[in-house]
C-alpha cells in the first residue's frame, strides 16, 4: 500500500501541475488572439482607408476633368492651342498695339516727286516763251515697299501696310469662320435632332432635304452667289454679312445628319423612357436631355469645321469674290499674287497671309483631333 500511495502521490502532483499549466494557458490566450484581432482590424481599416481614398479621388474627377486632362495630355493639343491663341492676339489686340497704319491707310509720306524740265520756244512770232514740262510724275504712294522699319513687311499695290491688313484680315477670318460654325450647329442640332427623335415620316422629309443640300456643289454655289452679292452693289459689310449666310446655308447638312444618327441611339436609352413617364415636354426631351449627350461629338465636328470654312473664306476672296478691298481679307491679299512681278518679286505681300491661313487650319484642326481622342470613351489614359 505504502509503494501504491508513494506510486498515486508523484502522479496527482503532475496532474496539478497539468492543470495549472493548462489553466494559464487559458488565461494567456485570450489576451493573444485579442492582439491578433486587434491588428487584423487595425489592417483591414486601413486597407478600407486606402479603398475609400482611392473611391473618393475617383468621384471627384468629373468627365469634363477627365476629358480635361486627356486633352492637356496631347502635345499636338497644347500645340493647337498656342497656335490659335496667338493668331487671336495677333489680329484683335495687333491693331491696337501697332496703330500708327490703319487697315486701308495709304502711304503717301514724302514720296511725291516729279522731274520737271524747263526750257523756251519760240513763240511764233519770233520771241521766246519759258515752257515748263513734267517728264515724270508720280502720285505720292509708297507702293510695292520692301520691308523696312516703317513698314514690317512692305506696303502692297496700294501703299496700305501688309503686316497692319495681316492683323485686320485676322479679324475678318476668323469671325467669319467662327460665326459660321456657331450658326450652322445651331440649324444642324434643330433639323437632326428633330428629325433623330420623332422619326417616321418626319425623318423622311428632313433627310430628304439634307440630301438635296448634300449634292450640292458647294463651291460653284458659293462662288455664284458671291458673284451675285457682288452685283448688288452693297457695303463692304454687307457683302461680308451676307457671305456668311451663304456659307451657312450650304454647309449645315453635315451637322444635321452627325445629331440625327446620334439621336436614333441615344432616344431608345431607359433615361428617355423616364422623362417621358415624368410628363416632360417634347422640346425639354430633345434640347436638354439628348442634345446634351450629342455636344462631346459636336465639338469635334465644330472644330474641324473651323479650318473648313477659313479656306472657304479665303478662296471666295483669292478669286475676287468674297470679301472685296479695301477690306482686308487673308484671300484677298493672296490674290494679289496673279500679277507675275509680284508672285515673283514681291513675295512679302503674299507669302505671309497664305502662312497664317496655314498656321489657323492646323491648329484647328490639332484641337479637333485632341478633343476626339479625349471624349473617346474608350480610352483608358
Amino acid at each position: 500500500m505504502k509503494d501504491e500511495e508513494k506510486k498515486v502521490i508523484p502522479s496527482e502532483e503532475v496532474r496539478e501541475e497539468k492543470e495549472l499549466a493548462v489553466t494559464a494557458e487559458t488565461l494567456e490566450a485570450p489576451t493573444a488572439a485579442h492582439g491578433e484581432a486587434e491588428e487584423s482590424v487595425q489592417e483591414e481599416t486601413k486597407e478600407v482607408r486606402e479603398l475609400g481614398v482611392a473611391e473618393e479621388t475617383y468621384k471627384e474627377m468629373s468627365p469634363l476633368r477627365l476629358v480635361m486632362r486627356r486633352f492637356f495630355r496631347s502635345k499636338l493639343s497644347i500645340v493647337g492651342i498656342v497656335m490659335i491663341a496667338a493668331l487671336i492676339l495677333f489680329a484683335v489686340l495687333g491693331p491696337v498695339v501697332f496703330n500708327r497704319w490703319g487697315e486701308e491707310t495709304v502711304d503717301k509720306g514724302d514720296y511725291y516727286s516729279e522731274d520737271v524740265n524747263y526750257y523756251q520756244q519760240s513763240d511764233g512770232n519770233g520771241g521766246e516763251v519759258n515752257v515748263t514740262e513734267v517728264v515724270e510724275a508720280e502720285d505720292g504712294i509708297n507702293r510695292l515697299a520692301d520691308p523696312s522699319a516703317d513698314h514690317w513687311l512692305g506696303t502692297d499695290e496700294k501703299g496700305m501696310d501688309v503686316f497692319v491688313r495681316l492683323m485686320f484680315g485676322g479679324r475678318i477670318s476668323l469671325l467669319i469662320g467662327f460665326i459660321v460654325v456657331i450658326l450652322e450647329t445651331i440649324l444642324g442640332i434643330i433639323i437632326g435632332g428633330v428629325a433623330g427623335y420623332f422619326g417616321g415620316w418626319v425623318d423622311n422629309v428632313l433627310m430628304r432635304i439634307v440630301d438635296v443640300f448634300n449634292c450640292i456643289p458647294t463651291l460653284p454655289i458659293l462662288f455664284i452667289a458671291s458673284a451675285a452679292i457682288n452685283s448688288w452693289e452693297l457695303s463692304e459689310d454687307v457683302n461680308i454679312y451676307l457671305l456668311m449666310v451663304f456659307i451657312t446655308l450650304f454647309s449645315w447638312s453635315g451637322t444635321a445628319r452627325l445629331v440625327r444618327g446620334q439621336i436614333l441611339s441615344l432616344r431608345e436609352q431607359e433615361y428617355i423612357t423616364a422623362t417621358e413617364v415624368m410628363g416632360f415636354s417634347t422640346p425639354r426631351r430633345i434640347f436638354k436631355h439628348l442634345i446634351p449627350n450629342v455636344m462631346p461629338q459636336l465639338i469635334v465636328s465644330m472644330t474641324l469645321g473651323l479650318g473648313s470654312v477659313i479656306l472657304y473664306e479665303s478662296t471666295l476672296s483669292y478669286l475676287g469674290i468674297g470679301v472685296q478691298p479695301p477690306k482686308a481679307a487673308w484671300g484677298s491679299m493672296i490674290a494679289l499674287a496673279n500679277r507675275p512681278e509680284i508672285l515673283n518679286y514681291h513675295v512679302n505681300v503674299w507669302l505671309p497671309a497664305g502662312l497664317l491661313i496655314v498656321v489657323a487650319v492646323l491648329g484647328f484642326n490639332f484641337i479637333g483631333d485632341g478633343l476626339r481622342d479625349a471624349m473617346d470613351p474608350k480610352a483608358r489614359k
